[in-house]
């Protein structure tokens, strides 16, 4: 967690300056990818009722690590090339052993999985096709530009949206204190609108540019389907001052803001979407799951006042840094260099509040945490 924070900083800073592709490498390769994984191994037991990974797994978020540091020196030093599609491979196995396992842990548990299960499954599916064109542009050099656009959208919105989309539609309840019994069947419904406007977006941008459009459409079904069902039901959640519900919902407006700009970029084509996704959409994903989920995660077991405390400071004006992380994701969309900051200042600000947040629980001691 910490690490995918300082990197998504680092890579907004950087974005001011160093090359386009090894910022986006850096935050989404060295940042969020290890960071999902390392999340899956966390709930993949929870949705399968099953034990815990054991230490073999747990060295998967290391070799996706590698991978992405990897593929960040080979767009960064020269004479690494090479680096591009060592990452590939490393990623790619460390993508398929987790999804593997994961299959083996649906068919040996009691009933049926929850639904979130299977969107994990499609991100990794997604993550391993998008390794695997990179590796196919070795081979086949004259389609590089195709397959790159086919590797950045399956990354983007294949393996990250699924994965943020899956989970904010059961942590956004979660969060507020108030499940929403329908959303089992929502992500059953919604799943195959989302994965299949992911493929046309990816393929469609690499070679036909309508399929893109189309992709985007079908996209906005279960996008649009949660938000509406969020401003019914959490509403004075998501427009609080404090919490992780506010920056949960500003993630959720940030990657449909990705895809508009996305889609406007064929007509306008100062717009930048990839800007909207790093600077809009990753920050405050990242930073209310960390608000909600760092506390479980630091004290395992039953959650108690300690619990709720650190939550509450973590989540201490969590509603302003959404409108900030919102507007920057807008600017940058716009092609405006602030907006990029603006986010890096914001995530920057979690970060040293949340420092400060851990070093006061730290001093509780463990008994108090029930």
């Amino acid at each position: 967690m910490y690490l995918a924070l300082a990197a998504f900083v680092a890579a907004l800073l950087g974005s001011l300056h160093a090359g386009r592709a090894a910022v986006l490498h850096l935050i989404l390769a060295v940042g969020a990818m290890p960071l999902i994984f390392g999340a899956m191994l966390h709930f993949i037991p929870v949705l399968t009722r099953t034990r815990t990974p054991g230490a073999g797994l747990g060295s998967l978020p290391v070799l996706a690590l590698m991978g992405g540091a990897l593929a960040v020196a080979a767009f960064s030093l020269p004479g690494m090339t090479w680096g591009r599609y060592a990452g590939a491979c490393l990623a790619a196995a460390a993508a398929s052993a987790l999804l593997v396992w994961s299959r083996r842990r649906r068919t040996t548990m009691l009933g049926r999985p929850h639904p979130g299960l299977a969107w994990y499954e499609a991100a990794l599916a997604c993550l391993v096709c998008a390794l695997l064109a990179i590796l196919a542009s070795a081979l086949w050099p004259q389609q590089w530009v195709g397959l790159r656009r086919l590797h950045l959208h399956l990354n983007t919105l294949g393996f990250i949206g699924l994965t943020a989309t899956g989970t904010l539609a059961v942590l956004l309840p979660t969060v507020a204190g108030r499940p929403d019994p329908e959303v089992g069947p929502w992500l059953r419904r919604n799943l195959r609108w989302a994965l299949a406007g992911t493929v046309l977006v990816a393929v469609g941008a690499g070679w036909f540019s309508p399929l893109a459009w189309v992709g985007a459409v079908l996209w906005a079904i279960p996008s649009g389907r949660l938000g509406a069902r969020w401003l019914r039901l959490y509403r004075a959640e998501i427009f609080a001052w404090h919490g992780a519900a506010p920056l949960l919902a500003a993630a959720l407006a940030g990657f449909a803001l990705s895809m508009l700009f996305g889609a406007a970029a064929t007509v306008f084509p100062a717009s930048t979407p990839t800007s909207v996704f790093i600077a809009g959409f990753l920050p405050p994903l990242v930073s209310g799951a960390a608000t909600q989920l760092l506390p479980g995660w630091r004290r395992p077991g039953a959650q108690g006042d300690w619990h709720v405390g650190l939550r509450g400071r973590l989540g201490r004006f969590g509603g302003v840094r959404a409108a900030l992380f919102c507007m920057a994701g807008i600017a940058g969309g716009m092609g405006q260099e602030w907006g990029l900051l603006l986010s890096a200042v914001t995530l920057l600000w979690f970060i040293l509040q949340a420092v400060a947040a851990m070093v006061h629980a730290r001093a509780i001691p463990q008994e108090k945490a029930s």
